[in-house]
């Protein structure tokens, strides 16, 4: 049985907005998520910049790195606490972990730029491994609560 105090702590750690879906892992699931997260992001009067692109580089990612036939991939998003966006894109390919952003590297790609983009943009980011097969690649970007 949940004290007062087990409560009050469930109550503080509960996101204040939540919205998440299920995409399939291709293009047009991508863009999907990017047009979903600005409606979402507009209705809870959230700035959509730069969370659309954040979204967009995620979502894009989960399409073509973590896409298995058959499966497809969430997004969640969720304002943790005021002033603070948290997004989550978790596929099925737990096992394909995204490799460290590169920084100036020798000669320009055509690719692989979008965690750099990721990393630029967010306050915070990472990578969450689990349950199996999945893991959660998460963004978290600071902004100012609406009065």
């Amino acid at each position: 049985m949940d004290t007062l105090s087990d409560v009050n702590q469930q109550t503080l750690r509960a996101p204040l907005h939540q919205f998440s879906v299920p995409l399939s892992a291709t293009r047009r699931g991508a863009r999907l998520a990017r047009l979903l997260a600005a409606e979402q992001l507009s209705s809870w009067a959230a700035p959509l910049d730069p969370a659309r692109l954040v979204v967009a580089e995620l979502a894009a990612n989960a399409a073509l790195h973590g896409r298995v036939p058959g499966r497809s991939f969430r997004l969640t998003l969720s304002v943790v606490r005021a002033g603070t966006l948290r997004i989550e894109v978790a596929d099925t390919r737990g096992d394909h972990l995204p490799a460290p952003a590169r920084a100036g590297g020798d000669a320009p790609a055509e690719s692989g730029y979008g965690l750099l983009l990721v990393e630029e943009l967010a306050d915070r980011w990472g990578v969450r491994c689990g349950p199996v097969p999945c893991k959660t690649v998460w963004a978290e970007l600071d902004f100012e609560p609406c009065r």
